[in-house]
């Protein structure tokens, strides 16, 4: 036991409430950011210095892709926790599948809600896939941190017990103190990945080879992620959880890899201006 524990700070997960209408902290961060990243897309959009050229797309085809992104987020990110994480308890309890405002959410599974969501309206819209990508990709992290605020709020997705000074007893979670490990997600994976996709996107003009963003983004979350995973707690029961090896680590190896190829792809080739 440590010798000083941080009191953790009980939030009640209802924001306020309009008549009988609850609004949670959960739904305001996940909305909170999706509209930074929109903005922070239009922003890029509005710089055609950033793409040595015309931009891939335009600020109205910008607007209409928030809808199709937010769908992608949602359905992917509840159907990957479904999936990836609780398939047995969802099974015995369907009906619990769409209360997204109870938590679960999978990261993992909202990334591929939104390369489809990408891959889709790029085809519709006759826009560069992989421009689109990166666009998505340098606002990711706005909607990580929030996302990872709201688990803090929740008392969910906990770390690991632990005696450091500035362990918390979750409630929920036992007595024993443990990391907030969420706060370090929020931290690296909203934080400081948003800082380096942003030093490549104006100091080094990496927008300019189109699946750069996006591939330093698979990297560096998944390589944050996997380092996180020893400080959240296990996943318990999982198959994956064998070993050092945990359900998050070994879906983000696949992005890793998937990353390098992505940036290696695209340093092979000269810069363009987007047309």
């Amino acid at each position: 036991m440590p010798l000083f524990v941080i009191p953790y700070p009980i939030i009640d997960p209802i924001a306020f409430s309009i008549g009988p209408l609850a609004v949670r902290w959960y739904g305001l961060a996940y909305m909170s950011g999706i509209l930074l990243g929109w903005l922070y897309g239009r922003y890029l959009l509005s710089r055609p210095d950033l793409w040595n050229g015309k931009p891939p797309m335009t600020i109205s085809q910008a607007d209409d892709f928030l809808l199709w992104i937010t769908l992608g987020i949602v359905v992917g990110g509840r159907l990957g926790f479904v999936l990836f994480y609780e398939p047995s308890y969802f099974w015995a309890n369907p009906l619990e599948i769409p209360a997204v405002w109870n938590g679960g959410m999978s990261f993992h599974g909202g990334l591929l809600g939104v390369v489809i969501a990408v891959y889709l309206f790029a085809r519709a819209k006759k826009i560069n896939s992989l421009s689109l990508g990166d666009i998505a990709s340098a606002a990711t992290p706005f909607g990580l941190f929030f996302g990872r605020i709201a688990n803090f709020i929740n008392s969910e997705v906990v770390g690991r017990v632990s005696d450091v000074p500035w362990a918390m007893v979750f409630p929920g979670a036992g007595d024993a103190p443990r990391h907030p490990s969420q706060l370090y997600e929020a931290a690296l994976e909203g934080v400081l990945l948003f800082t380096i996709l942003a030093i490549a996107t104006y100091r080094y003009k990496a927008l300019t080879r189109p699946g750069t963003i996006f591939g330093l983004f698979l990297i560096f979350y998944g390589l944050f992620r996997s380092f996180l995973e020893f400080f959240r707690e296990p996943h318990l029961g999982h198959p994956l959880d064998i070993g050092v090896l945990t359900p998050g680590i070994v879906y983000s190896i696949p992005m890793i890899l998937l990353g390098l190829w992505l940036v290696r792809r695209a340093q092979a080739k000269p810069a363009i201006a987007l047309q």
